[in-house]
C-alpha cells in the first residue's frame, strides 16, 4: 500500500490536473471501485456530474477530492489503485475502472486499480475532513504535529515500536517501508517496547521518519513494480536510497554486517543484527 511520500506525489499531481475544474462526464467500467456507494454505479456517476473540484487532500495514506459545495471524493488506493491523467483521445490504461471527463474538455482523470482493494466514495460534508477519515492521527510533515505529545503519546504503550509506528490512530502516514529506514537510522530493533524508549531517543526516531518521508517525496517515492506511479505514469526512485528495507544479505551500510528480514505482521522486517540488537524480552524468546 502507498505510504504518505507515494499518496502526497499522487496528491500534488492531482492538484496540478484537477482543482477548479468541472465534472461533465463519470463513466463507471467496473463496480467494485465504486461499491461503497449505496445507489449503484450509475447513481455515483450522476452524483458526481457539474460539481467541481477543489485543492485535493491528504492525511497520512489517506486522500481526499474537496468539491466546491464541500462534499469530498474519498479515494482510497488499496495495493493497485492509480490516478491517471491523459488526453481523451489516449488510451485507457490497464485495469480502468472510473473516467472523469470535464466540461473544459481537457485531460480526462482516470481511476485505475488491477487488484481492485481500493476504490472511491462521496462524503457528504467532507472537502474540509471526511468522517471516514476523522479517526487518522496526524503524520509528521503535518504543521500542526504536536511533536512532544506525540513523544509522551508512544511512551505510554508496551507494544514493539514498530507497532506503534504503523498504527494510523497514532500517528499516520508511516508504512512498512518507512518504519524500517526510521528504525535503521535511529538504530532501534522494531520490537523494542515504546514505554522502554527514552523520549529523546524517540524524537530522534521520529525526526528519521519525517527525514527519510521527505526525502522519498522528493524523488516520486517508492516504486518496486508499475502498481504505484504519479498521475503522469512515471515511477518513484526512493528504492535506490533505501537503507534497510528489501536488503536481505546485502551488507548494512553502516557496518558491514549482512542485513536481516524477520516475519512481522504477516510481512517483514528489515534490520542490521549488530546495529539493531533485540530487545531482552524478544531475546529470550527466540
Amino acid at each position: 500500500m502507498p505510504e504518505l511520500p507515494e499518496v502526497e506525489v499522487v496528491r500534488r499531481g492531482l492538484a496540478a490536473a484537477v482543482d477548479g475544474r468541472c465534472i461533465a462526464e463519470v463513466r463507471v467500467l467496473h463496480p467494485r471501485p465504486v461499491r461503497r456507494h449505496l445507489g449503484g454505479p450509475d447513481d455515483f456517476a450522476l452524483s458526481l456530474v457539474g460539481r467541481t473540484f477543489a485543492e485535493p487532500r491528504r492525511r497520512g495514506k489517506y486522500l481526499w477530492l474537496p468539491f466546491t459545495d464541500g462534499d469530498a471524493l474519498l479515494a482510497h488506493l488499496g495495493m493497485s489503485g492509480q490516478f491517471r491523467v491523459d488526453e481523451a483521445d489516449r488510451p485507457l490504461p490497464q485495469h480502468c475502472r472510473v473516467v472523469f471527463g470535464f466540461s473544459d474538455d481537457g485531460p480526462q482523470l482516470r481511476f485505475a486499480d488491477q487488484r481492485m482493494f481500493g476504490g472511491l466514495a462521496i462524503s457528504v460534508g467532507g472537502a474540509e475532513l471526511p468522517d471516514e477519515v476523522a479517526h487518522i492521527a496526524i503524520d509528521l510533515l503535518d504543521p500542526q504535529l504536536d511533536l512532544a505529545a506525540l513523544v509522551s503519546r508512544i511512551r505510554t504503550r508496551t507494544s514493539g515500536i514498530k507497532r506503534v509506528l504503523l498504527n494510523q490512530q497514532i500517528v499516520s502516514g508511516i508504512g512498512n517501508i518507512y518504519a524500517d529506514e526510521a528504525l535503521w537510522l535511529a538504530r532501534l530493533h522494531y520490537d523494542t517496547p515504546a514505554n522502554a524508549i527514552p523520549a529523546a531517543t524517540l524524537t530522534e526516531l521520529l525526526g528519521a521518519a519525517r527525514r527519510v518521508m521527505t526525502e522519498a517525496l522528493a524523488v516520486g517515492g517508492t516504486s518496486f513494480d508499475s502498481l504505484y506511479v504519479n498521475v503522469n505514469g512515471s515511477s518513484g526512485y526512493f528504492e535506490r536510497s533505501l537503507n534497510a528495507y528489501g536488503r536481505e544479505g546485502l551488507p548494512c551500510l553502516r557496518c558491514g554486517r549482512p542485513m536481516l528480514r524477520e516475519p512481522f505482521m504477516n510481512r517483514s522486517s528489515f534490520r542490521c543484527p549488530s546495529c539493531q540488537r533485540p530487545p531482552r524480552r524478544a531475546a529470550e524468546r527466540g
